[in-house]
């Protein structure tokens, strides 16, 4: 039976379980997008076990617990895969005070990495104030 239509659990890491699969984390509630990230197996498996989104970190080479060191914690409450089973949806329920680590101007983190939006003259402009 094919990916799309078994019932059977078919994420494929590749060989050492260390390639990387995107997530997309969205908030439960509202579903907004909060965080595109990725995932190996093992930060698959670690999410799974604590209820707290874990990723992969490309830039830093290791697993990314996000929240361990700011206390903006995610917890999860439901993971999705599509259909080809090759990325995921975490809905998730922030336990901290925003999801990203780039700050407003009063320190305080944005709710969602996607804060700023294109502007016809190709320049960013902040949408969370």
């Amino acid at each position: 039976m094919s990916k799309e239509y078994t019932e059977e659990l078919l994420l494929n890491f590749g060989e050492g379980g260390k390639e990387l699969i995107p997530v997309v984390t969205q908030d439960a509630k509202t579903k907004d997008v909060l965080i595109l990230a990725f995932a190996n197996e093992e930060a698959f498996n670690e999410t799974r076990k604590s209820g707290y989104a874990t990723y992969y970190s490309r830039s830093r080479d290791e697993l990314w617990k996000k929240g361990m060191t700011s206390g903006d914690m995610l917890r999860v409450e439901e993971i999705r895969i599509n259909c080809e089973q090759n990325s995921l949806v975490y809905l998730v329920t922030p336990m901290g005070k925003g999801a990203c680590h780039a700050k407003k101007e009063d320190k305080s983190p944005y709710s969602s990495c996607y804060y700023r939006r294109i502007t016809d003259d190709n320049k960013l402009e902040i949408i969370e104030k």
